[in-house]
């Protein structure tokens, strides 16, 4: 995996990718996934890491960001089997192209906004939820996660977080709500 890029406001997080302060990303929060994770962050699913500087984030691109995301249906997504990648745990979320479609709008509208800083590709990575990351996690079994499982997860809105650089989890700065009506 090619090393992350870091400058003097940037911070690299235990599973490697440098964060710098003001970062933010859009994700969906998967409470009924929470008891499963080993990590510090919630269980979530990234639609797009990294967007737009906090800064950069003006009352007008607020509202484009608000717009776009009510005009998405909500949708429910179901979590079936854990897989993995090195050093990596993880549950690949069904059916996948709601996100995809979700991180398609809005690299359309921000195409700025690389995913993972175009490490893994102008794409991405597929969908996924972190369960487990780092040194030992090749090691958990995924008879540790199967009874728990299948999940799902009725997804209503998608979340702004933000890095504040100082090694603690990403914070909520607001909630955007997806449009409750069926298309």
């Amino acid at each position: 995996m090619p090393t992350p890029r870091t400058t003097r406001a940037t911070r690299t997080t235990d599973d490697g990718w440098p964060d710098a302060v003001g970062d933010t990303a859009l994700s969906i929060h998967v409470p009924e996934a929470d008891h499963l994770v080993r990590t510090p962050a919630r269980a979530h699913v990234t639609v797009l890491y990294p967007f737009l500087p906090l800064a950069r984030l003006t009352e007008e691109g607020d509202g484009a960001l608000r717009a776009l995301l009510s005009a998405t249906p909500a949708f429910t997504l179901t979590f079936r089997k854990p897989r993995r990648w090195p050093g990596v745990l993880y549950l690949a979320p069904s059916p996948a192209e709601p996100l995809r479609a979700l991180t398609r709008s809005l690299r359309g509208r921000w195409p700025e906004a690389v995913p993972y800083r175009g490490v893994f590709g102008d794409a991405g990575l597929e969908p996924h939820l972190t369960l487990a990351s780092g040194p030992g996690t090749d090691d958990i079994p995924e008879s540790d996660v199967t009874p728990h499982l299948p999940l799902a997860s009725r997804v209503t809105e998608v979340r702004l977080i933000v890095s504040d650089g100082r090694g603690t989890p990403w914070r909520d700065v607001r909630a955007y709500p997806l449009s409750r009506l069926p298309r």
